[in-house]
């Protein structure tokens, strides 16, 4: 069904949306087929990873305890859910995916800003994610077959022949999967999501009986005052805070195919505070032991499970982290820029499209040398995801503050001067003002050492500034907005 189509099904017969501005992929979702178990499987697939694993049982080895470790990122879960819910109820009320839902701020070309910045960002991490996970293969199969070792022993573009061999194949099934779209999405994350756990569950029982089923839940490796354990405590709630920022920006790329609300809330409580919190639980004791068992703190599971000495086992942990890991690259990493792109010049790129463009993108940068290079990770990347807090802070104020959740989902393709997100010339200054000075202070906080201390917090500091400051800026359209009229048009397309 074409969108003039869909328009005259939706009581607005005559409207034609610019063409500049749409396609099938960036119209509102007329499939609603993301159930609860959907979206649970989706945070499964996105927290179910070496990164956060080794996040986890890093906070063991500063100085935290296994409760200390538990109840600060509850909270930080806690609070991450609540932010989803906002970000979800706009994608599943609009249906629309996140750069179109930009545009009710930032107006239907400013849209473009937030979306390219998400989109650099998406595209560095999925390079680097399906390295790391290319290694944690490797680490594997060259202890399932030590003769492998002659393939590291030359390298092409600073990667050996076995990296290549590892990340090669891991790329093309990725580019497999999502060059069939956002139902090929879904079914693959329903399936790697839980395949984790089974892997984890049994690392877990496998480093509790070499343990003797005793280790400490309130000691640490490395034992650091009091003051010094609180001020870890918080900084793991901001820094978990940052890192699911990313997806809590571009969750309504996934919140728009839910047939309701309450589909969104249950998936997400089951998959971030219950799930998410769980695996961190079982990260920590299982870093505990191996703590207890080897008498050093082994952050790195891939590591953990070469010292059990199975090739079989070695086999199945290989391939199932490798899956993993693709889940949370997909899910994280791939969606997001595949709308962007697709934003940026909709006649020209579809989803699948974009979807390939980023997955050549990814590969043509040779991640594994930006991972290797301090200061792309640390001050390119950690500088453009400075920026995503206060692109959230500005999204959520302009919608529920001072628009109140009346919107014109027609408007949102129309670029006709007069239209309500036109603003000036298609971007609203409003936005960019807020946006970029917030955007510039929590880039500070988060590069300059001499903000060490408050770097944990860049992205909620980063997200208040900007959320306070656009409402100053808005007060007067805060004000029009109680007095007018409730918008009656295509708010539920």
């Amino acid at each position: 069904m074409s969108l003039a189509d869909r328009a005259e099904a939706t009581g607005a017969p005559g409207f034609v949306p610019d063409p500049r501005l749409t396609n099938e992929d960036l119209a509102p979702a007329e499939q609603r087929n993301w159930k609860v178990f959907d979206l649970f499987a989706m945070w499964m697939s996105d927290v179910h990873n070496l990164g956060n694993y080794t996040f986890a049982a890093g906070l063991l080895v500063l100085g935290m305890n296994v409760w200390q470790v538990f109840t600060s990122l509850l909270v930080g879960f806690v609070l991450i859910y609540v932010g989803m819910n906002w970000m979800g109820r706009i994608g599943q009320r609009h249906g629309v995916p996140f750069p179109v839902v930009s545009r009710i701020s930032f107006g239907v070309w400013g849209a473009n800003v937030p979306a390219l910045i998400r989109a650099v960002i998406a595209i560095m991490w999925y390079g680097i994610q399906t390295y790391l996970a290319s290694v944690a293969v490797n680490v594997m199969l060259l202890a399932a077959w030590p003769g492998l070792k002659s393939l590291t022993e030359s390298s092409f573009l600073g990667l050996d022949a076995l990296g290549w061999i590892s990340f090669v194949s891991l790329w093309l099934v990725q580019a497999a999967i999502i060059s069939r779209g956002m139902e090929s999405v879904r079914k693959f994350q329903d399936f790697c999501g839980p395949a984790i756990w089974l892997v984890m569950i049994a690392l877990a029982v496998w480093i509790l009986a070499k343990a003797h089923w005793t280790i400490s839940l309130t000691s640490t490796p490395h034992p650091v005052s009091t003051g010094e354990q609180w001020r870890q405590w918080f900084g793991a709630i901001g820094l978990i805070l940052a890192t699911y920022g990313t997806l809590m920006l571009n969750f309504c790329d996934f919140s728009r195919f839910a047939p309701d609300y309450r589909t969104v809330r249950r998936g997400n409580f089951w998959g971030l505070p219950v799930n998410s919190t769980a695996f961190v639980v079982v990260s920590v004791i299982v870093t505990a032991g191996s703590l207890e068992v080897f008498g050093e703190a082994i952050t790195d599971p891939a590591e953990l499970v070469a010292k059990v000495g199975n090739t079989w086992v070695l086999i199945v942990a290989a391939l199932t982290f490798a899956v993993a890991t693709m889940g949370v690259n997909i899910v994280a990493n791939f969606v997001s820029p595949a709308y962007d792109l697709a934003n940026v010049w909709p006649q020209k790129i579809s989803f699948r499209v974009g979807g390939m463009i980023s997955t050549v993108a990814a590969l043509v940068v040779t991640p594994w040398n930006l991972f290797s290079n301090p200061t792309v990770v640390n001050y390119f990347l950690g500088g453009l995801g400075a920026f995503l807090g206060p692109l959230f802070g500005v999204i959520m104020v302009d919608y529920y503050a001072i628009k109140r959740g009346k919107v014109d989902a027609r408007a949102l393709f129309d670029a006709a001067p007069g239209s309500p997100y036109h603003y000036r010339k298609g971007v609203n200054p409003k936005a960019l003002w807020a946006f970029l000075p917030s955007a510039a202070v929590a880039a500070v906080l988060a590069l300059v050492k001499t903000f060490g201390d408050v770097a944990p917090y860049s992205w909620f500091i980063g997200t208040a500034l900007a959320a306070g400051l656009y409402l100053t800026l808005c007060r007067g359209d805060r004000a029009a907005a109680s007095a007018a009229t409730p918008v009656a048009v295509a708010e539920e397309v």
